[in-house]
């Protein structure tokens, strides 16, 4: 029977594929799929893991003293039961076998299926079995975690189709963490739903980044998708579909076709210069999380790289931090792809939705905090951490030798925050000098994410080459509003007038100055605001490379001269996106 599930659109398209469930767990599960030459070694870390698991349980049952309730050795004989049932252990490889899941991922996705099925039984004292199959399952993925082994962060998630059959494929998730988001961002998903998440969440800025449609925010949607339904997303208005019927899905398979057409005739703009109509010069840069995606920011016509989130290097590994070396690896090789085009990599942004998987003690006291967002994250972060920041330091210094390199240090916002990363780099500098390491002259900018910042704009620029803005959080402080909690979700408002006018003051302020400024945030690839932006005197947008030809196709048709005109309107406006489309209105009619 056909169903409808109702969330909040964060990534235009249609999408229409077989579900996929990643259910959720107490225990950190990852993620990824496996290639078919480890097939066998995942079952045998299965089979490992269960043997390992037996051991425990029988172990306590045999220490189990003489005056212990029947009920506790009666309880662990149904676990040892459970953990050798056929329903559990077959499936579960069958889930290995046939869609290459790693072996904590097959644990959850039968849990699943099985938890379902006890929910459906009459019995009560049935129903409350589920209990005991999930503290079986929990302790197999903490069995599995502690096996030595290649972390998974450094699996490779295949493109390839011969694990899955020819359907395409969409994820269905309570959540999606940002490091699991990393290993799927290569894979085989046509389009994700989440029961939570706002539009800002990680799930729908990486969705956006894919250009995949997504729906976030949907509640139920995992519990009322079962693997391998057929799914329908509609990222333009917000509705997950379940088992369409043939005429609906035929409608959708329409929509699809149109929008495949649009991508391709946009595709034609890539290597097209950025230039307004009355002669502006706009930069399109590339927002990028490892070194292998700058080919495709060349690809898309990017002429830099204006964000490359350097904590996606930190993460998924277990809470191994990269050294030096292997960091400075990683930003050499963005910048020998870049072939002499700048390459503006931001100091690690850690915390709030990104946090380590194991972090420092003093760390770990603030992992829990009732707002992380407010927290020790990014700058904070990497300045309690001053070994760890000098290291990065060093490492991307010394990949200045090999091209245009500029620096960005994420979420600054007290002067005294700016004395301490110029007395670091000058730390790194030294050292580097001391130990006769190549480096050359890099720019040195900061990100305007804190309203504080915004407002202290003149100030910062007598230190800093540059400013970028990143709009997600500066919307989520100016509004004080968590973009990660769908509760809230529906006041974030990048429209907000107090949140254009930060930005439009951070923007004047820096031409006035001389000093480069540039927007790196959501709104950057958010054709809406095109215009806009450009009204206030941007000239440099940093976005996903998938954004890159819709936003340039804005520029080539954009006139600054009236945009300019008719900007104090908008902004004096109590509802500056209804100024605007009215203001457009206008200009077309007299066109």
């Amino acid at each position: 029977m056909s169903i409808q599930v109702f969330g909040m659109p964060v990534s235009r398209g249609v999408a229409i594929g077989r579900a996929v469930l990643v259910a959720s767990s107490r225990v950190d599960v990852a993620h990824y799929f496996i290639p078919d030459d480890r097939i066998e070694h995942e079952t045998e870390r299965l089979r490992i893991a269960r043997d390992a698991v037996a051991t425990e349980l029988e172990a306590l049952k045999r220490e189990l003293p003489a005056e212990a309730p029947h009920e506790l050795a009666a309880l662990l004989d149904v676990h040892l039961m459970l953990l050798h049932d056929e329903s559990l252990t077959g499936p579960t490889k069958a889930w290995i076998r046939e869609r290459h899941y790693n072996a904590e991922w097959a644990l959850s996705a039968q849990l699943e299926v099985l938890a379902r099925q006890f929910d459906d039984m009459e019995d009560l004292y049935l129903r409350e079995r589920k209990a005991d199959v999930e503290q079986v399952v929990e302790r197999l993925l903490r069995e599995l975690a502690g096996q030595d082994g290649p972390q998974h962060g450094r699996a490779t998630v295949r493109a390839a189709r011969d694990f899955a059959g020819e359907d395409p494929l969409v994820l269905v998730a309570n959540d999606v963490a940002p490091a699991d988001m990393m290993q799927f961002k290569r894979s085989v998903f046509t389009g994700f739903v989440t029961d939570v998440g706002g539009r800002t969440s990680h799930t729908a800025i990486v969705a956006r980044s894919m250009d995949i449609p997504a729906v976030v925010g949907a509640r139920e949607a995992s519990r009322l998708i079962r693997q391998d339904d057929w799914v329908v997303i509609d990222g333009d208005v917000g509705v997950v579909i379940v088992n369409p019927s043939p005429i609906v899905l035929e409608e959708y398979r329409f929509r699809q076709r149109q929008s495949e057409l649009e991508r391709a005739r946009l595709d034609r703009l890539r290597h097209t210069p950025a230039v307004t109509l009355d002669g502006q010069a706009v930069e399109l840069l590339a927002n990028i999380e490892l070194p292998g995606d700058a080919a495709g920011a060349l690809a898309a016509g990017a002429v830099g790289v204006g964000l490359f989130r350097s904590e996606f290097l930190f993460m998924n590994r277990g809470g191994d931090l990269p050294g030096e070396d292997e960091q400075f690896e990683a930003y050499r090789d963005a910048v020998v792809a870049l072939r002499g085009l700048p390459v503006t990599i931001r100091t690690v942004d850690i915390g709030a939705d990104k946090p380590l998987e194991r972090m420092s003690q003093q760390d770990l006291r603030h992992e829990h905090g009732l707002n992380p967002a407010l927290g020790l994250r990014a700058i904070r972060w990497s300045l309690a951490e001053p070994g760890m920041f000098r290291q990065q330091l060093r490492a991307i210094l010394r990949a200045s030798a090999f091209g245009k390199v500029r620096i960005l240090f994420p979420m600054v916002a007290q002067l005294g925050e700016v004395k301490l990363i110029f007395e670091a780099l000058a730390r790194a500098r030294l050292q580097l000098d001391e130990a006769g390491r190549a480096y050359s002259r890099v720019e040195v900018g900061a990100m305007i994410e804190v309203p504080a910042a915004a407002m202290l704009i003149d100030r910062f620029l007598q230190h800093f080459d540059f400013v970028s803005v990143g709009t997600n959080d500066l919307i989520q402080y100016t509004l004080a509003i968590d973009r990660a909690d769908e509760a809230v979700a529906h006041l974030y408002d990048p429209w907000h007038p107090a949140v254009l006018q930060l930005l439009h003051q951070t923007i004047q302020r820096a031409n006035a100055l001389g000093r480069g400024v540039s927007v790196c945030g959501e709104m950057a690839g958010d054709a809406a605001f095109t215009e806009l932006l450009l009204a206030m005197g941007l000239r440099s947008f940093s976005m996903h490379p998938a954004r890159i030809s819709a936003i340039k196709q804005r520029v080539l048709r954009a006139d600054t001269r009236q945009l300019v005109s008719q900007l104090p309107l908008v902004l004096a406006s109590d509802q500056p996106a209804e100024a605007l489309r009215l203001a457009q209105q206008s200009r077309a009619a007299v066109h």
